[in-house]
């Protein structure tokens, strides 16, 4: 059909280009050209809330208070992470947080340092 890549959230294959940006017509969706190159090279590209690429054993920063499922504690703004990992699924950032232990935080509530 068309030499630009399908829509990652509907798989459409009707997407066309405007100028930096790929746009679906039928969800609406819209994504980075360059963002779709890193796609195409087979990993998956997790991103924090300002855009930068993210990669194993980075220090991020929490941009939002953060409940902790399951307790009544709280992340708050601003905390350190240091040495986080990424992997697979919703919650992409497996770290450890002084005072807290072992948990998965979202990488849209982390900023890279």
């Amino acid at each position: 059909m068309s030499q630009f890549p399908a829509c990652p959230q509907c798989n459409s294959a009707y997407t066309y280009e405007d100028n930096s940006l790929f746009i679906c017509p039928e969800c609406g969706h819209e994504w980075s050209t360059t963002a779709a190159a890193d796609a195409v090279e087979g990993e998956k590209v997790i991103r924090d809330s300002a855009g930068n690429l993210l990669q194993d054993g980075d220090t991020v920063t929490v941009i939002k208070d953060l409940k902790v499922k399951g307790s009544s504690l709280v992340v708050k703004i601003g905390t350190k992470v240091k040495g986080i990992r990424l992997v697979e699924g919703d919650h992409d950032i497996d770290c450890k947080i002084d005072g807290f232990g072992a948990m998965k935080l979202k990488s849209e509530f982390v900023k890279k340092q």
